[in-house]
């Protein structure tokens, strides 16, 4: 006869056995099917080349035919074999987490561009070049789904992984998916670029009117200007929000307002973005109707030789003791099922992005087209940054330190609860520094 203690771990144990093995019938309709591993251990151990934003300015700056074939071999090596890291990554989980429909969604989805791309041969010609951008551009279109899916099955997942297991494996992914899509749409644009009636000697207008862009690269990034816009943006949201009777926060702008630097622009719109979203709402929710003119979130741009520093200061109430553990979390926090619940209504939202696209310019000056190969749209970025205040989806920060840590940046946030919060962003400033990739995947999978 077992002790009552002995007996009370051994109900648990199979209390948990039984979980587990419900959750993989419910699961299992939706494992991936087995495939040879012999094509994808050959990619695996092939290292990924890391590329700095200077190294991507290189090919357009005097863009010739074969700065823009070579631009296409180097897409051509790297798609596919970043794709076969992460697949490796994926294979080494738990067979539980891999059977989430919505992890194995991804992955098949990884699993059909890998196989995709990794056929494509050399590109010696134009044309060739332009039927490889035809099937990058189907691709990143089949892909606006993968940010909606893992967090989904992330969040499902908890309790299959350790958080910081799961954290890591996100990290790794979504670092990888920006990796795959910087490089992918910064050819793109030069491909447009190329074919831009400017680039030709003999054209009507010699000077190309976006010289300040290089593909995807914005030579010249203003921080004073990305805050201004992207504080105009999170204003409109929140008083469409909250409503026009409730009072806004102003936004107050100092410090070195003239600093610039090379930096994919959507990438940094996002981060600073999030942070001026979190705060202008912090604040309204704080301080409601009770003061006629709330506390402004003030912004401090700092211009040092090599960085910029760009702090965001509000007196919204700061963090909540509950939430401030699993700030940078993916997965875990007290909040989750309510996040699960919201996600359900992103994939909707990035088709209602796209069609809102199309009226924004290109960087050729030309309406952008949601069906044109040349300039796609990340719509579930999009969708992220254009979601409606009520809709919490507990990814905002996680996701802007994974951007701002790509390009060797950082972003940290303290908080003084009861007060407000201070965050810091720190971008590299001269463009020299390579993408943060993630390291190699393992040779074997579990």
């Amino acid at each position: 006869m077992l002790p009552p203690v002995a007996r009370r771990i051994s109900t648990i144990v199979r209390l948990i056995d039984c979980y587990f093995l419900r959750q993989g019938r419910r699961w299992a309709s939706g494992a991936p099917p087995w495939r040879p591993a012999a094509i994808l251990d050959e990619w695996v151990q092939r290292e990924a080349r890391p590329i700095s934003l200077r190294q991507l300015t290189f090919f357009g700056r005097t863009l010739t035919e074969n700065r823009l074939l070579s631009s296409a071999n180097y897409v051509r090596t790297e798609l596919p074999t970043r794709l076969a890291h992460r697949l490796r990554d994926m294979q080494t989980l738990p067979y539980v987490v891999v059977t989430n429909p919505h992890m194995s969604q991804v992955y098949e989805l990884y699993y059909k561009a890998f196989e995709t791309l990794r056929r494509v041969r050399e590109i010696k010609t134009v044309d060739d070049n332009d039927r490889y951008c035809k099937i990058i551009t189907e691709t990143l279109q089949e892909h606006l789904t993968v940010i909606p899916k893992l967090a989904m099955g992330v969040i499902e997942c908890q309790g299959l992984m350790r958080p910081e297991e799961t954290d890591r494996f996100m990290n790794i992914l979504l670092r990888s998916r920006i990796s795959r899509r910087v490089i992918a749409e910064q050819h793109l644009a030069l491909t447009e670029t190329f074919h831009s009636p400017w680039h030709f000697p003999d054209a009507k207008q010699p000077q190309d009117p976006n010289a300040d862009f290089v593909g995807d690269v914005f030579l010249r990034c203003n921080a004073k200007e990305v805050v201004e816009e992207c504080s105009q943006r999170a204003r409109t949201l929140a008083r469409e929000a909250f409503g026009s009777a409730r009072k806004l926060p102003k936004v107050e702008l100092q410090g070195h307002l003239k600093a610039t630097f090379p930096y994919i622009l959507s990438h940094l719109q996002y981060i600073v973005g999030e942070l001026l979203r979190n705060s202008i709402e912090a604040v309204v929710e704080k301080w409601g109707n009770i003061a006629e003119h709330p506390a402004p979130v003030e912004v401090l741009i700092c211009e040092a030789p090599q960085h910029v520093i760009i702090r965001i200061s509000d007196q919204g109430g700061g963090i909540p003791k509950d939430i401030l553990p699993n700030l940078w979390s993916f997965g875990k926090g007290p909040r989750s099922h309510i996040h699960l619940e919201n996600f359900v209504r992103v994939p909707k939202m990035a088709a209602t992005m796209q069609e809102l696209k199309p009226s924004l310019t290109s960087t050729s000056g030309i309406a952008a087209d949601a069906n044109d190969w040349r300039r796609p749209v990340d719509g579930s970025l999009s969708s992220l940054t254009y979601r409606p205040p009520d809709l919490r989806l507990g990814m905002g920060l996680p996701m802007s330190r994974v951007y701002a840590e790509y390009w060797a940046g950082s972003l940290e946030l303290h908080s003084l609860e009861g007060y407000g919060v201070d965050a810091f962003l720190t971008i590299s400033k001269l463009g020299n520094k390579n993408e943060q990739l993630s390291t190699r995947a393992s040779m074997d999978a579990v």
